[in-house]
């Protein structure tokens, strides 16, 4: 049988490496295909049963080798909704089944590392091989789920609503000494309002009115200035003022019409009559919170609002210049549509608004599996999941997402070549053994002649 098994070992030999160049081949073709994953070729000897002064080498088989574990190169993109895995983890992704107006998608989901990622026409994020990225949606007005965590995400092209402004944040410091325009060092007192000087007192009113302008932008020092919104989304910018009215004691007010008449309003106390105080070490004694009921800015109405000064975010200490330092903040915006979409480290897709505004639209689902290169490969760059492999575990677990790039195939052209020239002289070592195995069989049919 000596002779019979070599022409036996030979064809195994053949088979395993034709079947190598079949990986090679393909490794070579999917050099440029975005997340493929080569497959390498093991080689495993095959010994017949006999005594152990008679072993033979035996034959061989082939089998694939994934290297689903070993990670490509990540390529920047132009294309915001491209994503690449860093580290473990895959997309997951289902099969449409359907067509592109009426999906139809299979219940049993495939993972990738294919990110190349664009939005179609109903808002799905499809890749290259036409597998739709699974994962959470949410609406961007409210924050609520949409759908199940084991769907397709379709990004909602869904406007943000104005949101009238409830609170102001107001925070920073009012200068001991404050230097409005009418301020002199050799004049006491002129870091202060003087009332005598106002047609209608705006201390104990909690108004200044047209007819008083003038004086009362002399004797008070800049507060900032804010955008506010309207129930609407109307937008009006709110001018505010500080007036000192005794040691320690100031009064905020807003400006209310920029074009009063001579008894009208035109600026408003914050807090009425009411001042704002500190205590001889700078630190606010007054209420943290203040009501303005019924704001109104040139005519538009902005609503009730509260003016939070926060725990410590304002304070009155010496200041160089005698001006106030000001950090505002509100909560109210307008209306706004979706104006692009980016994708964070942990998966989260979001929405920018053309109001400035952003919100999170989806939460992209990543697996992770316990023995990865069991996994079962499919077409499109996507594997399913094998009793071999362990079920699926989601979320990030340490893997970073890069939003506007995709991981390039791990295929090394230049290996792939040392591969094959292997490859080719292993097997043309196997037809020689086959030829030299017939040339003795005719050998031993010639001796009967």
């Amino acid at each position: 049988m000596g002779i019979l098994g070599a022409l036996s070992t030979a064809v195994s030999g053949l088979s395993a490496q034709s079947y190598a160049l079949e990986n090679i081949s393909g490794n070579i073709a999917n050099s440029q295909t975005v997340g493929f994953k080569r497959v390498d070729t093991s080689f495993v000897d095959l010994i017949p049963d006999s005594p152990v002064k008679r072993a033979a080498s035996g034959s061989v088989m082939a089998y694939s080798s994934l290297t689903n574990t070993l990670q490509g190169t990540l390529r920047t993109t132009n294309l915001s909704t491209n994503m690449a895995l860093s580290g473990d983890g895959y997309f997951v992704v289902a099969k449409n089944e359907g067509s592109e107006a009426l999906p139809i998608f299979n219940s049993i989901n495939q993972f990738t590392r294919r990110g190349d990622f664009k939005l179609d026409a109903n808002g799905h994020l499809v890749n290259g091989a036409n597998r739709y990225l699974v994962g959470t949606t949410y609406n961007p007005a409210t924050g609520a789920v949409t759908g199940s965590s084991t769907s397709p995400i379709q990004i909602p092209d869904t406007s943000i609503p104005a949101r009238q402004s409830r609170e102001v944040l107001y925070s920073g410091n009012l200068p001991t000494i404050p230097k409005p325009d009418k301020y002199s060092q050799s004049d006491p007192g002129s870091d202060m309002i003087r009332p005598a000087g106002y047609a209608t007192d705006p201390v104990t009113t909690g108004t200044v009115v047209g007819a008083d302008v003038t004086t009362f932008l002399g004797e008070s020092i800049p507060g900032g200035e804010i955008t506010l919104y309207s129930g609407n989304g109307t937008a009006v910018t709110a001018q505010m003022r500080w007036a000192k009215a005794a040691d320690n004691t100031w009064m905020m007010f807003y400006q209310a019409n920029s074009t009063p008449s001579q008894t009208g309003v035109a600026w408003q106390s914050v807090s009425g009559t009411t001042p704002i105080t500190f205590d001889a070490n700078g630190q606010r004694t007054s209420a943290r919170n203040l009501s303005i009921a019924g704001m109104t800015v040139d005519g538009v109405t902005v609503g009730d609002i509260v003016l939070n000064f926060g725990a410590g975010g304002l304070t009155q200490f010496g200041d160089v210049n005698g001006q106030a330092t000001p950090t505002i903040t509100q909560d109210g915006y307008a209306y706004g549509t979706l104006a692009g979409i980016s994708v964070n480290t942990d998966g989260s897709v979001m929405g920018s608004y053309t109001n400035g505004r952003t919100a999170k639209l989806a939460q992209v689902s990543v697996a992770h599996f316990a023995a990865d290169d069991e996994l079962k490969r499919e077409d499109g760059s996507s594997f399913s999941a094998t009793a071999e492999s362990g079920p699926p575990v989601f979320g990030m677990m340490g893997t970073v997402m890069t939003g506007a790039a995709v991981e390039e195939s791990n295929t090394d052209i230049s290996d792939e070549f040392s591969k094959m020239i292997v490859t080719q002289q292993a097997y043309s070592a196997n037809t020689r053994v086959m030829s030299t195995a017939q040339q003795m069989l005719q050998d031993v049919i010639n001796i009967v002649r």
